[in-house]
């Protein structure tokens, strides 16, 4: 029973962190390469194609936090203690972003200030998450159940590849975003920046699936030890051919498959880092079964989550299909 549960709740919370990776991904994405876009319309259009949605999508955040610190408080013990900076970055990112998205509304005499806030924030925020996840892919030293090692220990080559690899990625979500959503000259603009971006987001998965392998011998075992490396050749083999789709549909003038393809892109990607990782939640030092809280508290939590997901998961729905079609600098119209 809690070998079940376990699984149940590591699946849920991998879940929700992808799920915002993907939603939150496009409209920091949009903040990144916000001021590519020339004042005036283009940038109204851009922050208008993720003003109805961009807030619910932080939900996911919270959620995938608030299960980890539910369902492994020893995990989340460690996680925060060995990362606070890069965590509290992004926080706080997120907060001036959150800000200056409502003020430039309202404050239209300083707009360029919040232009920039918007755009620093989105920057700061995808770059602390890759941050977070290459000092987690690297390791986190444990001892006694407790974070053994020191302040700047996040602080590496590695993680600063995985957190301008994160920024490259959001980057080119926002832009495909805007291909979909948009029409007219930002569209053609954020078509012309989804060529060069796509072709960074290449070489960054390229680097970070690279190095990933010789970090810890799990790692390297999960992907290339023989012949386990059979059932996961797959993946790199489908991100190669969804590569090849992503440049014909963009050329072809397509708007909606860019974007579609880079998810799928991005879903091959996260599972090959669930792959290298499984079964640990730190790591190469503590397994989901030993951060997992007792089987009690697991049904108790899973039937809140029985009754919050479907709201959640229902909500979203329905705000991204009332807002669904083309975007302008004044709102949607279909």
């Amino acid at each position: 029973m809690q070998f079940d549960l376990t699984i149940i709740w590591a699946l849920l919370i991998v879940t929700a962190v992808f799920i915002y990776v993907v939603l939150d991904g496009f409209d920091l994405g949009i903040g990144i390469l916000f001021r590519r876009f020339p004042v005036g319309p283009e940038r109204d259009t851009a922050m208008n194609s993720i003003a109805p949605v961009w807030d619910g999508n932080e939900t996911w955040l919270v959620l995938g936090g608030g299960g980890l610190l539910a369902a492994f408080p020893l995990a989340y013990g460690l996680i925060f203690s060995a990362l606070y900076a890069p965590i509290i970055a992004m926080l706080l990112a997120l907060v001036f972003r959150g800000v200056a998205f409502e003020f430039r509304w309202r404050d239209p005499a300083h707009r360029g200030v919040w232009d920039l806030a918007f755009s620093g924030g989105s920057l700061l925020a995808a770059f602390s998450q890759g941050v977070v996840l290459g000092a987690l892919l690297q390791g986190i030293t444990v001892k006694d159940r407790a974070y053994a090692g020191g302040w700047w220990d996040w602080l590496t080559p590695f993680t600063m590849i995985t957190g301008a690899s994160v920024v490259i990625a959001y980057a080119l979500l926002g832009a495909t975003w805007l291909v979909m959503k948009t029409e007219g000259q930002l569209q053609q603009q954020a078509r012309a920046l989804a060529w060069p971006l796509g072709v960074a987001a290449l070489v960054a998965i390229a680097a970070v699936s690279a190095t990933t392998p010789f970090l810890k011998a799990s790692y390297f075992d999960n992907w290339l030890r023989w012949p386990d490396m059979l059932a996961v050749a797959p993946v790199p083999v489908l991100v190669a051919l969804a590569s090849v789709a992503f440049a014909r549909t963009l050329k072809a003038g397509r708007e909606a498959a860019p974007f579609l393809l880079t998810l799928g892109i991005y879903f091959l990607c996260f599972t090959g880092l669930c792959i290298s990782v499984f079964p640990y939640v730190v790591p190469g030092a503590v397994t989901i079964w030993e951060a997992a809280t007792d089987p009690q508290s697991q049904v108790f939590m899973l039937w809140g989550i029985v009754i919050v997901l479907p709201m959640i998961l229902g909500y979203t729905a329905w705000s991204y299909w009332v807002f669904r079609g083309k975007v302008d600098a004044d709102g949607y119209h279909a």
